[in-house]
């Protein structure tokens, strides 16, 4: 039993890791007053990137460097999109969805012969806990990756600069009364600026802790709606930090639960089982939608002097 829940809270945390970045990067995105729905698209090309770099480098460290700058320079043409020309927010996000996968499904067969699958990343990032060497006793199958520590530390930051400090109060008000913001000669668009590519940095590092501590390798089904999670996951935690790292945790739990049930003791479909967290991210988002408040000028393009 005690082996079961280790191994199910081990699962949890790994999975978890990447929902975590990404879902807080659309709390701060979306704090600031600009909607991104585009975050899958960002931890696609970042898990590329993670996975291309990793492989070539050697370094799993370089990769996730690199995944978090392309996740900021796909976020970079949604700011553009959304703050200098104000366009519809929704629209530039679904079009960063389909650029993200198609170009990192481009640069996959450019840089792997033709394959959409890349060869495995020859060191992935270190374990944080490993108790492997306990051979024979539960605690020998209970690991923490690095990611899960990273994603930990950018949860706790997030929370102390957004209620604990003036520019965490600034961003608050952005998302609330960019007008006001701009009357204290703060500039609402440098700042949401700053936001948005902080968002897809933290997306784009998400999806490179996918294909650099998960499953070692980038594939086309490597990041699969999991960028959606982390949206339902800033839905469910009422655009809060700690409320959306709970909301990840519960989803990471429910692919703790595909992995268990799927390893042949019980006999469910696998199609049913791979269905599991995207029916409960529905019936997550059918109870709290509804009543989550998301922030007042969210979505909502600020233009200087209009009232």
């Amino acid at each position: 039993m005690l082996n079961s829940l280790l191994i199910a809270l081990s699962i949890t945390l790994m999975y978890s890791a990447p929902l975590t970045l990404a879902a807080i990067g659309g709390v701060i995105s979306e704090r600031s007053g600009v909607v991104n729905i585009g975050i899958e698209g960002m931890m696609s090309l970042g898990a590329l990137t993670g996975a291309v770099v990793g492989y070539f480098s050697h370094s799993a460290w370089l990769g996730l460097m690199c995944a978090g700058l392309a996740g900021g320079a796909l976020a970079l043409l949604h700011a553009i999109a959304s703050i200098s020309f104000r366009a519809d927010q929704t629209v530039s996000g679904i079009a960063i969805n389909l650029i993200g996968p198609g170009f990192a499904m481009f640069l996959s067969r450019y840089f792997f012969e033709g394959a959409s699958v890349t060869y495995p990343v020859p060191e992935k990032l270190p374990k944080f806990i490993n108790f492997s060497y306990l051979k024979g006793t539960p605690f020998a199958n209970f690991n923490i990756d690095v990611s899960v520590v990273l994603a930990f530390m950018v949860v706790v930051v997030t929370w102390f600069v957004l209620y604990k400090t003036k520019w965490g109060l600034r961003i608050r008000a952005l998302g609330e009364h960019p007008a006001a913001v701009d009357t204290l000669g703060v500039s609402v668009y440098r700042s949401r600026y700053a936001c948005v590519i902080i968002s897809g940095i933290l997306a784009g590092i998400g999806g490179g802790t996918v294909t650099l501590a998960v499953i070692s390798q980038f594939n086309p089904m490597a990041i699969s709606g999991q960028g959606f999670i982390a949206l339902a996951a800033v839905i469910f935690g009422k655009w809060k930090p700690w409320g959306a790292y709970a909301a990840c945790l519960l989803f990471g739990f429910s692919q703790a639960l595909v992995v268990m049930l799927g390893d042949g003791t019980v006999r469910i479909p696998s199609t049913i089982l791979s269905m599991i967290p995207y029916v409960l991210t529905i019936f997550i988002l059918i109870i709290f939608v509804g009543r989550s408040s998301a922030p007042r000028a969210s979505g909502v393009p600020y233009e200087k002097g209009a009232r």
